[in-house]
């Protein structure tokens, strides 16, 4: 499916940040800043008044009734689908299953292929960026099939070292399941090389998108991905919505993750079948009003652009990377130069991020601290805990200088 895109004549932040009815508020009696879109995004009013339309007007389960509002909720819900195929450049909407978030999308691979298709001593490659999503099922895998779990390494700059991974990918890895965009680092991984090296492997390549389809374009047909997974929250969605995305030959012969109704095609008392694409995965009553708050999230960022979205970030970024640099006490974690997205991960040196992020707190400013889902990334870099500032289509360069502000004050603080 071809993405039909509508841009705008050019890209205005402040204009955009008018259809964000949250900035509009204020914390600790500051205008608030919010700088935390790695963790999830904020809404647009588009996306809210959709839903709250959906629910006054609409409302119904799909697939299971012939009266009005059940036709006119399915049709919606399946063309959000459809929206979506779009947007990430899929050749069939069927290849696309709904799901809470990229989480259960990983938790479903892992079941309903990796239990039936991995035995013992068949490998799996990661790397040490991961987020823990894409750690933890593979490691029950450990548990329940004996496969072997390793790790790419990244180097002293903090990208994916490629030689790392040419070293571990051999004839016994089965699966490459790797972060198209570190949600630590902000390096975009070259997925294109690692797809090719998996393909001469022949091994199953998985795609965890969420922090690139929020900010970059992308086709998972020229990536040659099997799978990609992401969540609508961090693109402008709702929350408790995300999606797999699977080559169709592959979800036909995978079994189903979760059972019940929806999801069958006949039950009887000795055994059932299965319903066709995506609906085989969809067990139960969906998440009907996510699915479709997704669809209306896509469209507004493909009224924008994703080319106009990447050149934003990328100037806050710079711009950001370029002070902080200046500050001889501070320790930044994402490389300066080099693919990245709008993701600044650093620490004051001995202070506690959560300190410096309680201050920032004080000053209407929304950042990140903690290990960020990545504890073994923060062991490779020597660290517990970092601070993380992350960008959006609706942040501004002034919005920056008072995080910088901010930050100085917070040093002043805890190092006089």
């Amino acid at each position: 499916m071809e993405k039909v895109i509508n841009k705008l004549p050019s890209f205005n932040a402040y204009e955009i940040r008018s259809d964000f009815p949250i900035f509009s508020r204020k914390v600790n009696g500051k205008p608030l800043i919010y700088l935390d879109n790695a963790a999830t995004s904020q809404k647009p009013r588009r996306v809210i008044d959709g839903l709250k339309s959906y629910y006054e007007n609409n409302n119904s389960n799909i697939h299971r009734g012939v009266h009005t509002l059940s036709y006119e909720s399915t049709v919606m819900y399946e063309d959000a689908h459809k929206k979506v195929a779009g947007f990430i450049g899929a050749s069939d909407w069927k290849e696309i299953v709904f799901t809470r978030n990229a989480t259960e999308s990983l938790n479903l691979i892992a079941y309903s292929w990796g239990l039936h298709n991995l035995d013992k001593g068949d490998e799996v490659l990661i790397s040490i960026m991961e987020h823990h999503s894409n750690i933890v099922p593979w490691q029950m895998l450990c548990q329940a099939r004996g496969i072997v779990l390793k790790f790419i390494d990244v180097d002293e700059k903090g990208n994916l070292d490629l030689e790392s991974f040419e070293r571990l990918l051999t004839d016994k890895t089965r699966v490459v399941s790797i972060i198209h965009v570190s949600n630590v680092l902000g390096v975009v991984n070259p997925i294109n090389y690692i797809s090719k090296k998996t393909r001469e492997q022949g091994a199953i390549l998985i795609i965890d998108a969420a922090q690139s389809v929020p900010h970059i374009n992308l086709n998972v047909k020229e990536l040659d991905c099997d799978f990609l997974v992401a969540s609508g929250h961090k693109m402008l969605g709702p929350t408790g919505i995300g999606f797999l995305y699977g080559k169709k030959a592959l979800l036909e012969s995978m079994e189903p993750f979760l059972f019940g109704g929806d999801m069958i095609s006949t039950v009887t008392k000795e055994k059932s079948t299965w319903n066709e694409l995506p609906w085989k995965y969809e067990a139960g009553t969906p998440n009907i009003a996510g699915g479709i708050g997704l669809g209306l999230a896509i469209d507004y960022l493909e009224n924008i652009g994703l080319e106009q979205i990447e050149e934003h970030e990328s100037e806050l970024l710079d711009y950001t990377l370029n002070n902080l640099k200046q500050l001889p006490w501070l320790e930044i974690y994402t490389p300066l130069e080099g693919q990245r997205v709008g993701v600044v991960s650093f620490n004051v040196k001995g202070v506690h991020p959560h300190d410096v992020a309680g201050v920032m707190d004080e000053d209407g400013i929304a950042v990140r601290s903690g290990h960020h889902c990545t504890q073994p990334l923060m062991n490779r870099l020597n660290i517990e805990y970092a601070l993380r500032a992350s960008f959006y289509l609706y942040n501004t360069k002034e919005e920056i200088d008072q995080f910088l502000i901010s930050l100085k004050r917070a040093y002043k603080i805890f190092k006089r």
